[in-house]
């Protein structure tokens, strides 16, 4: 059975900024500079998985481990943010969620 745990959420979360990152300053650029949209084909369809993937994580962990909506806010605008996800960890250690 899966763990719906917070260390999952926040694997997940590392993914999904990395992906992001991908698309942001690697795939974009691709597309722009040497007019190739295929790239942003499949990294953003990859990444699109990725941030569905990490908002269902949040839901379940919220509604299983009760955690704040507040937190909950915090943890979607984070991932509008680039590098964002990656302060995930330290904003849980610095709100004792962890």
């Amino acid at each position: 059975m899966f763990s719906f745990s917070i260390k999952n959420l926040i694997r997940i979360g590392h993914w999904e900024g990395i992906s992001y990152l991908i698309l942001l300053f690697i795939a974009m650029p691709i597309k722009y500079f040497f007019n190739d949209p295929n790239v942003v084909r499949y990294v953003g369809m990859a990444h699109g998985v990725l941030f569905v993937l990490f908002m269902l994580w949040i839901a379940i962990v919220f509604f299983q481990r009760k955690i704040k909506f507040v937190h909950v806010l915090v943890l979607f605008l984070l991932s509008l943010v680039p590098f964002g996800t990656f302060y995930i960890e330290t904003y849980f250690k610095r709100k004792k969620v962890l």
